[in-house]
């Protein structure tokens, strides 16, 4: 037996049929007993079985169970059941639910779909008064029992086994940058005679002069919110309660920070996960930064762009390929990159104006891709320049540590398909050989207008993003991971429900230009 867990890695852990934690360390097995009841639960391992949930279920006194799916947009739905509706059969046979009214799925007469609940993502939510274990489900055909082809999470399932069915690789690994507005107030509304949004901080620059009774200053300036302490960071805390609820429930946390703008905003680093579990820890993660933003007495958003004049929220995801444990980026070519990572690069490059349309999916995320407040726009590589889409870090000189960051991406996307067709682009470019070009390492600003010419950038608005998937979607549509349905759809939804929905409302600022004319 260990007498103490201090100062040990845990290299696996699960529970026992008898409700108990068991852990691993090398090549010693420990089962505890006494789990401590108030911290949540998930699992480090993919071991957990349904009996073993079952049996947590019953050592925490759950009594309710919330199952958890993603609507085609990117948004966590869910229904709860009493705990003892849960059985092992369950696992396998599913829940049957109502998803005509789920955004982008079915049509009326085909409305009922089935939740297969997923053992291995089993937690106990940490903001919900009665003891409730959550779970992340698959979709599937009530009649077939086949993964319905337009649940997100199937995609990205497929995504995966494509990838190891190339040879190429055998596992794909995804981290993030979690960046989000923190505000203390949030009004807004669309009616026939009127359309207005209010947003409001207690750090927004735009108090410094307001009487708060007393105004304590330490406000960060527009632009300049970058890393300061408290108690001009006046979110320290919150985001460090925030990472603490993160890593109890199995997320890695990297850093936490302030961000560029006034007003609030946050950046949570998620730590590198194989690419499903990476898109599972991130809907946890934004379901978790809302939640304790709510407890807070202030509410969070990951909307792109939702102050003018001011940085935006992105969403940087950093992608690197293995096989057998060992790293295929590292090599000798540029910024310490592999040929195979190099023709990744170009793949991506090549596919990405049609990858905003996943990465950038919102009439919002184009007012955050313009040039200047660091937007990266250019469809190029660079280790320094900023305003490339894809980044080569250098700050870690480990050879595999190598890995690219695709910086277009903003927190809404849905990270199954984003992180899918970022996959089948960079499987398709090494599959093709595609070349990257060469790399922008100047300064934007330094550029001459006729370099700048040279330089493509990603699409203006969301219609032109639509439009760029529709023409350029082959790839993702390999070892139909994609179906020509999924896309054919999503562009429907998005140009129906978004982008025509937008373009028939008057905008507030057409009124200072044309009510006079």
């Amino acid at each position: 037996m260990l007498d103490s867990l201090d100062f040990v890695t845990i290299t696996e852990s699960w529970v026992s049929s008898k409700g108990f934690l068991k852990i691993r360390i090398g090549d010693h097995e420990q089962e505890l007993a006494d789990i401590d009841t108030d911290v949540p639960f998930c699992p480090g391992a993919t071991r957990v079985t349904p009996r073993e949930v079952l049996a947590l279920i019953r050592q925490r006194e759950v009594t309710i169970v919330d199952l958890r799916y993603m609507d085609f947009p990117g948004v966590w739905q869910h229904f709860a059941i009493p705990a003892e509706a849960l059985t092992e059969e369950a696992f396998e046979e599913g829940f049957s639910f109502d998803g005509s009214a789920v955004s982008g799925w079915r049509a009326i007469n085909e409305e009922e779909l089935l939740v297969v609940p997923q053992s291995e993502t089993a937690l106990i939510d940490p903001f919900l008064s009665r003891p409730t274990l959550a779970m992340v489900c698959n979709i599937q055909d009530p009649i077939t029992h086949q993964d319905y082809d337009r649940d997100p999470r199937n995609i990205a399932r497929k995504a995966v086994g494509y990838l190891t069915s190339t040879g190429i690789a055998d596992r794909a690994e995804i981290s993030t940058e979690l960046e989000f507005f923190v505000f203390d107030d949030v009004r807004f509304g669309q009616n026939v005679h009127e359309g207005y949004y209010h947003l409001d901080s207690v750090e927004g620059d735009w108090n410094n002069g307001r009487k708060e009774g007393p105004n304590l200053a330490y406000k960060p300036r527009t632009g300049l919110g970058y890393f300061p302490c408290p108690p001009t960071d006046s979110f320290a805390e919150l985001r460090t309660e925030i990472a603490g609820i993160l890593a109890e429930c199995g997320i890695p946390v990297t850093n936490h920070h302030h961000e560029l703008a006034t007003g609030g905003q946050c950046e949570i680093d998620l730590g590198a996960g194989d690419l499903l579990r990476h898109a599972d820890h991130l809907m946890l993660a934004k379901y978790i930064v809302r939640n304790a933003a709510r407890r807070a007495g202030k509410t969070a958003t990951f909307m792109p762009k939702p102050l003018y004049e001011d940085n935006g929220s992105g969403l940087h995801t950093y992608f690197s390929l293995y096989r057998d444990d060992q790293p295929l980026f590292p090599g000798s070519g540029y910024g310490g990159m592999s040929e195979l990572a190099m023709y990744a690069m170009g793949g991506i490059i090549s596919h990405a104006p049609a990858l905003c349309a996943f990465a950038n999916p919102t009439t919002n995320s184009y007012k955050r891709l313009v040039p200047g407040f660091d937007a990266p726009t250019k469809l190029s590589y660079s280790r320094r320049n900023r305003s490339a889409i894809i980044r080569l870090p250098l700050h870690n000189p480990n050879p595999a540590s190598r890995r690219l960051e695709f910086r277009s991406p903003d927190g809404a996307a849905n990270p199954y398909l984003l992180f899918s067709a970022m996959l089948m682009a960079a499987i398709d470019g090494i599959q093709k050989k595609i070349s990257p070009g060469d790399p922008l390492d100047k300064d934007i600003y330094d550029l001459r207008p006729e370099e700048l010419e040279n330089v493509p950038t990603t699409p203006r608005s969301l219609d032109a993003a639509l439009d760029a998937l529709q023409k350029d979607h082959d790839f993702l549509l390999n070892g139909d991971v994609f179906t020509s349905d999924v896309i054919d759809t999503w562009i429907w939804y998005k140009r129906q429900h978004e982008v025509e929905a937008v373009r028939v409302r008057p905008h507030p600022w057409e009124f200072a230009l044309y009510f006079d004319c």
